[in-house]
């Protein structure tokens, strides 16, 4: 199977720009702002954020308001502050032998970036790779792990997969059935998620006084450490 799968991605694999380099800073990038966005919104951002900042010391540098402002967009904005705190840790004293001790880098990022930026033999498993195996029944080497992510965003879908499209429908245990529709997250649109974003755009326009904003949403994002009040007023972090 996994001989079929390698072979299929040679020829249906997706071009995208963090698989064009083993930079770990930029891999770490990558998969941050993949947490949470879909891959085609990621990529203009992606290629963005490295032409302002190329490098681990370049975004350590920046200060987090800079970094706030440039992440509005991507949704879930603690992620921005927890890259722009873990690059200060690389910046100071290198990468750590345990990626999970850097803000925001939990098991699945620290083995993608294990596995793609410093070739060590571990298998990041997303909702994609975790689908393909469970389906197939298989279990795949890290050589694997790019492959098997292409697999199940492009033809292994949740719902209905795309059988006849796919190198491992032969052997695979589960050709043909169809699943129940995954239980969505909770609607942005009136929640207090929504609350908290459009705070924020306010305050990294200007700074504002905090009886002009959304009392609630404040000291949420302030606990987040995304905004900072004093005086009455609320700012971004200096």
């Amino acid at each position: 199977m996994q001989a079929l799968l390698l072979a299929w991605f040679q020829t249906n694999g997706r071009d995208l720009p963090w698989r064009r380099t083993r930079d770990p800073y930029a891999i770490l990038v990558s998969e941050v702002m993949l947490q949470q966005t879909q891959v085609e919104r990621v990529v203009p951002r992606f290629l963005a954020w490295l032409e302002r900042w190329p490098t681990v010391d370049a975004l350590a540098a920046a200060s987090p308001a800079d970094v706030i402002r440039e992440w509005q967009g991507l949704g879930y904005n603690r992620r921005g502050l927890n890259l722009h705190r873990a690059a200060c840790i690389v910046a100071a004293d290198g990468w750590p032998e345990d990626l999970t001790a850097l803000p925001g880098v939990g098991p699945y990022t620290a083995a993608a970036v294990a596995n793609f930026a410093f070739c060590r033999d571990v298998l990041p498993v997303d909702t994609n790779v975790r689908r393909v195996q469970e389906r197939t029944g298989h279990s795949f080497s890290a050589r694997s792990a790019q492959a098997l992510m292409d697999l199940g965003a492009t033809v292994c879908l949740a719902r209905v997969p795309r059988c006849n499209s796919c190198p491992l429908a032969d052997a695979c245990p589960s050709r043909g059935r169809r699943y129940e529709p995954v239980r969505r997250q909770s609607r942005f649109e009136g929640s207090f998620r929504q609350r908290r974003a459009a705070t924020l755009r306010l305050v990294a326009a200007e700074e504002r006084t905090l009886a002009e904003l959304d009392r609630e949403a404040v000291e949420s994002l302030c606990a987040d450490g995304l905004v900072a009040v004093a005086g009455g007023r609320v700012s971004l972090p200096a």
